[in-house]
Formats: structure tokens, C-alpha cells, sequence
């Protein structure tokens, strides 16, 4: 959950910057004197969409560690970092990806994976996360997250992202202008009110897509632990870690009935 609120709370912050440098300089000639021109809005509103969908992607790694204080570990901190490190590569490996930066920050239980590409992905994990599982639980963890990694989660959610962020910038300037004109009245051009209204509608439908974009993101999870339960052979530690409700613990039981007796052959699904 919280790579996805760091992902969506980045991306908000950059559409709505995107929207404000765009008008304030007059790209995206869609203002007419005697209207919108609808068809030149919705190409804006794509290039817009996506640019602040994909910024958000790009930046996600350096966010992440900022906004949670995570500091990289290699393995020399300790036998718990060494520990770590070789749990997250061991399961790298099974998902045949690239080797993830393992990170450790301060906090109540929990953890997230993040990053643009499967090969140069992020790794965090709480310091309550690791003071209050087992190690077969944290593994379990770790088996998810590496998971959302070898699924192309990230990449998946900024493209729906993408999609969204069209339709809010769209309707927040359609929005803006017949504001402007029923309301404070401006009959050629665009005023104040325009501008005003757009900035109030991306932020207010920004926050409404975020739910549509969270949904998605749930359904993604039930692939994760399907994937976890894969690359740790058996969906019992994620079972036992996440509690799922019934199509979730399903999920993992399917992966785990697919398994074969080697781990070189496991696959995430």
C-alpha cells in the first residue's frame, strides 16, 4: 500500500505542476476565442496524462527513499542485512530479474517494492517489519514484493495512471471554462476563473481517480501473492503472513498445485 500512496501522492503533485507550467505559458493551443476545441484539448490532456503519469514512474525510486529515510544495505551492517540481502537475490533470481537495491527505514511493519525497470527495482522493508515477523514471514514479504517487480506492476499502474490523468485534465478544463463563462461572466478569452477552477478540478478529480487507480492496484496483489507463493514453493508463509480472504488464499493455492519440485523452474504468474 504504500508504494501505491507514494506513487499516486507523487503523481498528483506533478500533474498538478504540469497543468499549472502549461497554462501559465500557453502550451496546448485548445482555448479559442469562441471556445474549446475538444479535439485539441483531448491531445493535450493525453500528453499531459502520461507525461505526469511517466515523471511520476521515473522519480518513484528517489521519492520512495526520501519520503521513508531508507538507507541502502549491502549485507556488511549485519548478520540481519546479510540475511536480507541474500533472501531478496535468491528471489531475484527465481523471478529472473535483476538484482533489486535492498533498503531498510524506520516505521510500523510493512514494506514496498518500486522502481521504472524490473532490473533496477527498490527493495524496502521496515525496521518494524523485521523486529516482529520471523524470518520465514519476512520472507513471504519479500517473496511479494519481488513479485509486484517481476509482474511489471509499477509500469502497469502508470499506464492506467496514464489513462486517468487523461480524463482528469480533460474534464477539469472543460470544467474551468464554462465556470468562467456562466459564472463570472467572460465572453472572450478566458479569465481568472478558468484557471482557478482548473487547479481546484485537478486536485479534487485527481483524488477521485486515485480510488479507481487503488482498485486496480488491488486486483494486482492477488497476482503478487500468486507469485510469492511460486517463488517460495509453497502459499503457506504467504497464507500465513497476509491472512487472505478466500479469492486471494485461491490464488496462492492455484500457484502452489503449479509448482514442480525444482525451484530453477518456478515462474511468477
Amino acid at each position: 500500500m504504500k508504494r501505491i500512496v507514494l506513487f499516486l501522492g507523487t503523481n498528483l503533485a506533478v500533474l498538478v505542476v504540469l497543468g499549472i507550467f502549461m497554462n501559465v505559458f500557453g502550451v496546448g493551443h485548445y482555448l479559442k476565442q469562441e471556445g474549446i476545441d475538444l479535439g485539441a484539448l483531448l491531445v493535450f490532456s493525453a500528453i499531459v496524462g502520461f507525461a505526469g503519469s511517466f515523471i511520476s514512474l521515473l522519480m518513484s525510486k528517489p521519492m520512495a527513499k526520501w519520503s521513508t529515510g531508507a538507507h541502502i544495505v549491502n549485507g556488511a551492517e549485519g548478520p540481519t542485512e546479510q540475511w536480507l540481502v541474500d533472501t531478496v537475490r535468491k528471489l531475484a533470481e527465481r523471478a529472473q530479474i535483476g538484482m533489486p537495491e535492498v533498503a531498510v527505514y524506520d516505521g510500523a511493519p510493512n514494506a514496498f517494492a518500486t522502481g521504472a525497470f524490473k532490473n533496477d527495482a527498490l527493495v524496502a522493508v521496515s525496521t518494524g517489519l523485521l523486529e516482529s515477523m520471523s524470518r520465514e514471514e519476512v520472507e513471504a514479504v519479500l517473496g511479494h514484493e519481488v513479485a509486484h517487480v517481476a509482474n511489471g506492476d509499477m509500469v502497469t499502474l502508470t499506464l492506467i495512471q496514464g489513462v486517468v490523468n487523461t480524463f482528469v485534465v480533460f474534464l477539469s478544463r472543460v470544467v474551468g471554462f464554462f465556470v468562467d463563462r456562466v459564472l463570472f461572466k467572460t465572453e472572450r478569452g478566458v479569465g481568472p476563473g478558468f484557471y482557478v477552477a482548473v487547479i481546484v478540478c485537478d486536485i479534487v478529480f485527481g483524488i477521485l481517480a486515485s480510488i479507481i487507480v487503488a482498485w486496480f492496484s488491488r486486483q494486482r496483489e492477488f497476482r503478487a501473492d500468486a507469485g510469492a507463493a511460486a517463488l517460495l514453493g509453497s502459499p503457506r508463509p504467504i497464507g500465513a503472513v497476509f491472512d487472505p480472504p478466500a479469492d486471494r488464499g485461491a490464488h496462492c493455492r492455484a500457484a502452489g498445485a503449479r509448482l514442480s519440485g525444482s525451484a530453477a523452474e518456478s515462474r511468477v504468474v
